[in-house]
């Protein structure tokens, strides 16, 4: 991790910023994702909009437990990240497994062939763990074109890689497609981009009432995030 935000977390310590936070973060650092998403991605959220995790792994699992009822499907591109699969099944949910033979890349004919009546969810990981591609603005613009078509079907865009791009430049579905942007629940957090793994905290931005959702089942669990390590957070994205 920085030196200058391992200082700001030694700050807040010795400032005595060890009580209860807001279940869904900080005033600050919800500022402060909100100036990110605006500044990297062109996005504009309110911070009703925002719900702050202990990691993006949480923020997945809290975001589907608060959205999936028994059967609902979620188109999942694979390869993917291991956990997807396991959480949506958890709630009940059908993990429907889009195999991406076209250089491990999702295509708008695949995603069609995939989409039923039950699709709640497709579930986007750009870059992708574990093979690495990145979609470019075209590809996400095809992709976008076809879940127009199903206003019924919801996108989580898991962006946690966002910042390890080494040809091209990262963007976003709801970026790409702004008729698409309150059916987009976008994932990141500090971890990648910021060597900050340990300090697990991640971020869902999206429409308000499923983020309160979110943060109603945080209250119940584990509540706030580590209120230093929020404080880091806030070094780290400004």
């Amino acid at each position: 991790t920085p030196g200058h935000i391992k200082k700001a977390a030694i700050q807040a310590i010795n400032e005595g910023k060890t009580k209860y936070t807001a279940v869904d973060g900080t005033r600050e650092l919800k500022g402060a994702i909100i100036d990110k998403l605006k500044r990297d991605n062109d996005l504009e959220y309110m911070p009703s909009q925002i719900c702050v995790s202990a990691g993006a792994k949480q923020v997945l699992f809290n975001l589907l437990m608060a959205t999936i009822n028994p059967e609902d499907e979620a188109v999942i591109p694979a390869p993917c990240w291991v956990s997807y699969v396991d959480m949506v099944s958890f709630f009940g949910g059908l993990p429907v497994i889009a195999e991406c033979k076209d250089n491990f890349k999702l295509t708008s004919e695949l995603l069609r062939s995939k989409i039923t009546e039950k699709t709640k969810w497709l579930i986007l990981n750009s870059p992708n763990n574990p093979a690495g591609v990145v979609y470019t603005y075209d590809e996400l613009k095809k992709i976008a074109q076809i879940l127009l078509e199903y206003p019924h079907v919801n996108i989580i865009t898991d962006d946690i890689y966002e910042h390890i791009v080494y040809d091209g430049k990262f963007f976003t579905i709801a970026q790409v497609e702004p008729r698409l942007y309150d059916r987009v629940f976008v994932v990141n957090g500090v971890s990648k981009a910021y060597a900050m793994a340990g300090w697990r905290i991640g971020y869902v931005a999206g429409r308000s009432d499923v983020v309160k959702a979110i943060s109603i089942l945080q209250s119940q669990s584990t509540s706030n995030p580590n209120s230093i390590a929020q404080a880091a957070a806030v070094e780290a994205l400004n």
